[in-house]
Order: structure tokens, then C-alpha cells, then sequence
């Protein structure tokens, strides 16, 4: 790998260059000069062409080719909303999550939720503009969200029935159910200009957020300036230049460097960048793998359940004979947190969900189940082995080591685990009999409702496939109460004492671990605390990308 690199290296610090100084005339020949002492491993000149040869209020950010928004920069198809669930950065937002994962006021001066659940009114603020010069108001809102309720492919807007505008600074959200938990939702909608809004808006966002979008080249990089019309305080970034790169030319362009931030790989972490330092960041970007929890069936021509996984007592034990802090090790080379939920670290957290690793008690439940090792020493249980199949998407590093690491763990358990790279086209009808090693985690506790309740509207509960009466109860009460209300109620669809989806309740998933997010950081830079960053190591990064600051 690192040969490849060598022999990469002065392309893609040339590629970086060119990108970062497009338009400017005068960091271009230094860009150039720059590229042409690449290989030599001259720095200085280097260093004028990154970011801060422009002033200190400006900085290059890399992120993953995956974080480029396919539809470009529209709230309706997942900017900001996406499976990358992060802040518009071009849009404005209703409210915006607090570091601790509560919930404020941005756009809104005041929401109430109506006695019956069906109703939020939302007061937004006066005299708030759009970066053509027009007015932001809640007809402008109830637009946006009618909008993103009718054209969204990729979030559940199914609990919306209509955005309507009572007056100019007022709009009410009719809701087909009670949805205690919307703040979160509007925590993410980026409100567009009805007046400016078509099929190519995506291309040519107006919003009324922290940084205009100034130039999109895609495939390559976007250029954000900052607003200087924004109602809030101003950025002291004044231009914010994201690269999209994969990570060895990531780290190639930090060596060289061309960037301020490098996002990385742990494999990449103990590497020293003269000029840079690592910086890790918490997340809930959990790392897990299901396990059907019913007896094999054939439904509908696909197999459903399986006969091993079925027991209860094999599910405990796996959950407890894991040892996720030498996986953390093995895999992520430390930079990680043991996963004991979907949704560790969030208010709505039951740390009951905590086990130990405890390999005697794993093997003592295995075998008063009656799951006795043979002559391989696998078990057996009534002509049923223990063994099963872990599969990973191909292609992905950590989650094959993950499953390999998982694989010898639970060898010692008389578990036979066969691991298997498959594609996304197979892998979601497979993992309805298969475990199948998955990434989650987002700032709602609707990825708890999404994954544990039989009717969630992802179908996501099938892959268990899991279902307890009881669970459901407490979650669709968690959504007709008050938001602080509900997050106890939450908690205890987790475990409640007698039942739940943790160890001495149903079990119906292995979490293993949570993804710290890392990046090479430029000496000199200060990067503003992070939140706990959700499933997808891209745009959360510069969620405060306004509130950095050079030494």
C-alpha cells in the first residue's frame, strides 16, 4: 500500500492543488512551484498553497468520495437528511442538536406540540433572508416540507400530513400521528426558497445558512463562502474547500501538504505527518450484526430465521463471549468504544445495555442449553450445529476484519463462524436467515424504532427477525409524549426490568463496536469541539466548520 502511494504521491498532490486554487490566480503559481518540488519533499511552498495561503480564515477539508450528494445540495434528496445525517451548512435549519444531543432553537423562536400530538406549531424568526435578496418565510417552510414529504427517497416523512403557513412568521406541522420526537426532523430539513425552487435547485442551492455554495466541481471538490447576510454569527471561516478523496489520496494530499484536514483510516493512524497531528472524534457509528431470532421458514420463496441463532441462549452467549476491547485493538488499532446498543451515548441510552466480557458464562449457557461440543469441537444441539455464516459487504476493510475477528472469537465458544463478502443486491434478502455485519447510528431515537419495532416503516425489525409486544408499546408511547418524556420511555423499550432487546432480554443483535472518526489536523489549526458524530465518516466534521480558528 504504501509503495502505491510513493508512486501516486506527486499526482495527487498536483490534483489537489489545482482544485484547491481554482479561480485564484495567484495560488495557482504557487501551486504550481508547489508540484514541481513535490517528490523532492519540499514542504514550504506547499504549505502557501493550502488553504491558509489565502489568509487565516480559510480552510481544505477532505472527505470520502461517498459524501459527494449524488442529487446534489437539496434537502428533498438527502442533504443533510441522508444516511450522513449532519447540518445543511447552505440552508438554515428549524433547530439544531446541542453537543450533549438535545435539541435548540434556530430558525424557530418557539415550538409547541398540541395536546393530542397531532399538532406543532413553530414560530420562526423576522426579517431572515435568503441569499437572492428575498424574504424567508413560513410559507417558505411548509414548501419545504410538503416537499421533502412527497419527493424524499431517502427519510421516513410518512408521520407528515401537511406544512401550512398561518401567517408570515407561523407554520403548523398536521402530523398522521403523534411524533414526540420531530424536533429531531426539523434538527435536519434545510429550508429552500419557494420562489427560486426547481428540478435543478440541487445544482444551484439558495438557502439563508452560514456559507453560500460559490463552485461545485464534480466528482472533485464544492467551495463554501461564507454568508455574509446571515442572521447568526459570522463565520470566522470565511472559505471553506472540501476535497472528495479516497483515503490514500487523502493522506498523500496531507503529505504534501495541500489540505488543512485529512479524514483517515485507523490503519493510517500511527503514521507521523510533520505538520499535522491526529485528531479523534467519538460517534455512534456502530458497527453490529443481527441475529434472526425465529426458526427457519420459507416465506414468500425466501428463507427466513434461523435454526440456530433461534436460541435465546445463543444469542447471550455470542453477545457476552465477545471481547470488544481486543476486537477495538485488533481491528481499529484502538481507536474505537465498545457498542453495547444502536444508540450508546444518546439521552435516550439504557446503560443497562452494558455487558462484560465473560467467556466461562458464555460457555455455561451454551451448554445448560444443551449445545454440547462433538468431536471438532463444535457444538450441537438436537442434530442442529452451531455454526452459521457472518457476512460483510464487499469491499469493506473494517467490516471483513470485524467479521473475521468475530468468526475466531466465537471459535472458542465451539462456534463455527464462516465469513463471506457479499454485495448490497444479495445481502439484504440473505440477512433475513444470516447475520450480516451492518453500520448504524444517528442523533434520533427513531434508528432504535427503526430497527427493533415489528411495524417500523423500513421493515428493518425482518432482518432479526424480531418482534415483542412490549417493546412496540413503549415506543409507539414514547412518540405520543412530551420529548423529554420520551426518552425514558425509550429506555426502557431497551430493557424495563423483565424485557427488552438487551442481554437478559430478547437479544435480537451483537453490537461491537463504535467508529472514532479521524483526521489529520493542520499544526496551527483548532478545529471546535465535535458532537458525537452519527453513522459516516464525512460532512459532521464541518458541522461547526464557522466556529474554527487559526493560531
Amino acid at each position: 500500500m504504501k509503495k502505491k502511494m510513493l508512486h501516486t504521491f506527486g499526482a495527487v498532490a498536483a490534483a489537489v492543488i489545482m482544485l484547491a486554487s481554482c479561480g485564484n490566480p495567484s495560488t495557482e503559481t504557487q501551486a504550481t512551484s508547489a508540484a514541481g518540488t513535490a517528490g523532492a519533499g519540499t514542504t514550504a511552498v506547499q504549505t502557501e498553497a493550502a488553504g491558509t495561503a489565502e489568509g487565516k480564515d480559510s480552510v481544505i477539508v477532505t472527505m470520502p468520495t461517498t459524501s459527494e450528494p449524488e442529487s446534489g445540495f437539496d434537502p428533498a434528496y438527502g442533504w443533510g437528511a441522508g444516511e450522513h445525517v449532519h447540518e445543511p451548512l447552505i440552508q438554515s435549519t428549524l433547530t439544531v442538536t446541542t453537543k450533549d444531543l438535545k435539541i435548540e432553537k434556530d430558525l424557530a423562536t418557539d415550538y409547541q406540540m398540541s395536546e393530542d400530538g397531532l399538532t406543532w406549531t413553530v414560530k420562526i424568526r423576522d426579517g431572515v433572508m435568503f441569499t437572492d435578496g428575498e424574504k424567508l418565510t413560513a410559507s417558505d417552510v411548509a414548501f419545504t416540507y410538503n416537499n421533502v414529504k412527497e419527493k424524499s427517497t431517502v427519510n421516513d416523512f410518512t408521520m407528515l400530513k401537511e406544512a401550512v403557513a398561518v401567517d408570515d412568521t407561523t407554520v403548523e406541522f398536521h402530523m398522521e400521528k403523534p411524533y414526540s420526537i420531530w424536533p429531531y426532523t426539523m434538527a435536519i430539513v434545510g429550508i429552500v426558497p419557494e420562489h427560486a425552487y426547481d428540478e435543478s435547485y440541487g445544482q444551484h442551492p439558495i438557502g439563508s445558512g452560514r456559507y453560500i455554495m460559490k463552485q461545485w466541481d464534480k466528482g472533485q471538490q464544492v467551495i463554501f463562502e461564507a454568508n455574509p447576510d446571515y442572521y447568526g454569527e459570522q463565520p470566522k471561516m470565511k472559505k471553506v474547500t472540501v476535497l472528495f478523496m479516497e483515503e490514500e489520496a487523502a493522506l498523500a494530499a496531507a503529505q504534501a501538504g495541500q489540505v488543512d484536514v485529512a479524514h483517515t483510516a485507523a490503519s493510517y493512524s500511527d503514521l507521523s505527518l510533520d505538520g499535522y497531528s491526529l485528531f479523534s472524534v467519538a460517534s455512534v457509528d456502530n458497527r453490529g450484526f443481527n441475529l434472526p431470532a425465529t426458526k427457519a421458514e420459507e416465506k414468500d420463496g425466501l428463507l427466513v430465521g434461523n435454526d440456530f441463532t433461534s436460541d435465546p441462549a445463543v444469542r447471550k452467549a455470542i453477545n457476552i463471549g465477545i471481547n470488544r476491547e481486543e476486537m477495538i485493538q485488533n481491528v481499529l488499532n484502538g481507536h474505537g468504544t465498545p457498542a453495547y446498543s444502536i444508540c450508546d451515548k444518546m439521552p435516550w441510552y439504557n446503560p443497562d445495555s452494558e455487558v462484560s466480557y465473560d467467556p466461562e458464562a458464555a460457555v455455561k449457557l451454551l451448554e445448560e442449553a444443551g449445545w454440547t461440543a462433538g468431536s471438532d469441537g463444535i457444538r450441537e444441539k438436537d442434530g442442529v450445529r452451531a455454526e452459521m455464516t457472518l457476512m460483510f459487504s464487499s469491499g469493506d476493510s473494517v467490516r471483513q476484519a470485524l467479521a473475521e475477528d468475530t468468526a475466531n472469537q466465537l471459535k472458542a465458544l465451539g462456534i463455527s463462524v464462516k465469513t463471506e463478502g457479499v454485495g448490497w443486491d444479495v445481502a439484504y434478502d440473505r440477512a433475513q436467515s444470516e447475520p450480516l455485519v451492518w453500520g448504524w447510528g444517528a442523533h434520533t431515537p427513531m434508528e432504535l424504532y427503526n430497527i427493533y419495532h415489528s411495524k417500523a416503516e423500513t421493515g428493518l425489525a425482518e432482518y432479526s427477525p424480531y418482534a415483542n409486544e412490549t417493546v412496540d408499546r413503549y415506543m409507539d408511547q414514547a412518540l405520543e409524549t412530551d420529548l423529554e418524556g420520551s426518552y425514558g420511555l425509550w429506555q426502557k423499550a431497551q430493557w424495563d426490568g423483565a424485557t427488552g432487546v438487551t442481554q437478559d432480554g430478547d437479544i435480537p443483535w451483537i453490537w461491537l463496536c463504535n467508529v472514532d472518526h479521524l483526521y489529520f489536523v493542520r499544526d496551527g489549526l483548532t478545529v471546535a469541539d465535535q458532537k458525537i458524530h452519527p453513522h459516516g465518516h464525512g460532512w459532521s466534521i464541518v458541522n461547526n466548520v464557522d466556529e474554527w480558528d487559526w493560531k
